[in-house]
């Protein structure tokens, strides 16, 4: 397996988006399927904010993790985010999602960022395990999410 940014290899940009559509769509059900593609796609730079990894195996697409500027609309004050962490159901509980969040911690700590926040539905305790504090229990469009924030060292 190899975690590598998704702008080398656009192939998996359609996959990805129907990936996480089905995971995600609840959030924000007017987003379409096209329009998510679209916003992988502008995303998926190589380094930085914005910067999508994905998790290889040959040519299958295992996973993917982000980082990027904003991802929760009611927390404007809170910047960057974690967000995008998948892995296909066969090749969970392999490590694969902390190999892809340590890579995205990596890139945020090159960009000069000391703290970084995601919020998740139902992986709290993946996050608090890999070192994420919880900020805050609220409702987000609707879904009852855990904020967290983690503190990165330089």
């Amino acid at each position: 397996m190899q975690i590598v940014p998704l702008a080398d290899h656009k192939e998996f940009v359609r996959e990805l988006a129907e990936l996480h559509h089905a995971e995600w769509s609840h959030f924000n059900p007017s987003l379409t399927l096209e329009m998510r593609a679209e916003a992988i796609a502008d995303a998926a730079g190589r380094e930085g904010i914005p910067s999508i990894f994905i998790a290889v195996s040959g040519d299958e697409l295992i996973g993917s993790a982000a980082l990027v500027q904003q991802d929760m609309k009611t927390r404007p004050d809170l910047f960057p985010w974690l967000a995008s962490v998948y892995v296909k159901e066969r090749f969970r509980r392999q490590g694969i999602a902390s190999a892809l969040i340590a890579r995205c911690e990596s890139e945020a700590a090159q960009s000069g960022v000391n703290t970084w926040y995601l919020y998740t539905e139902f992986a709290a305790t993946l996050y608090e395990k890999l070192g994420w504090g919880l900020l805050e229990q609220c409702e987000y469009q609707g879904v009852t999410v855990s904020v967290m924030s983690k503190d990165i060292a330089s």
